[in-house]
């Protein structure tokens, strides 16, 4: 059995070509549907790009306020604020200077001045890389001499004298016997 389809007859002669006929794929739908899916997910993926720009300029660069520039673009991305994008994008720029490496050298300083001992650099006093800012190679960490303790100090001496010059001086701990 073999159907026709008459046109109706107040339609035209001829249909554009994206109006399919009964029972027909509508390739235009599936184009349109994959065309938006695809366009929503890129603008997405710009959208983040675009926000995620200052906090990858200050990482790039290893600024010191990268903290405060990720926590400036989350607080742009939740409120939808740009104020606080345009903040994080101009601190990302700026170069602030490093307070806190001086002060460390300083109180490494005193504590081995003191008598204290060396400590090991921890993590966040380490750097992150052999190579500083302007490409030079950074010299090698020393080893710090262990300090000792100083009425030792004065025995060892005093015994090295002794053997040196043959008295007879007695040492510290002689004395207090």
């Amino acid at each position: 059995m073999e159907t026709s389809f008459a046109p109706h007859p107040i339609a035209v002669e001829h249909l554009p070509p994206f109006i399919t006929a009964p029972g027909q794929t509508d390739v235009l739908f599936n184009f349109v549907v994959v065309f938006m899916v695809v366009a929503v997910f890129t603008a997405g993926v710009l959208y983040m790009r675009l926000h995620a720009l200052p906090e990858h300029l200050a990482h790039r660069t290893r600024k010191v306020q990268i903290e405060i520039v990720g926590v400036l673009g989350l607080i742009a991305l939740f409120t939808h604020s740009p104020i606080f994008w345009i903040a994080a994008l101009l601190l990302a720029m700026i170069d602030l200077p490093d307070f806190l490496s001086p002060l460390r050298s300083m109180a490494k300083s005193l504590r081995r001045v003191a008598g204290g001992y060396p400590t090991t650099p921890t993590l966040a006093e380490a750097p992150p890389e052999s190579v500083d800012r302007t490409g030079s190679e950074l010299p090698k960490p020393q080893t710090m001499p262990q300090p000792v303790n100083s009425s030792e100090t004065v025995e060892k001496a005093a015994a090295t004298d002794d053997e040196a010059n043959g008295s007879e001086t007695m040492t510290t701990n002689q004395r207090a016997n």
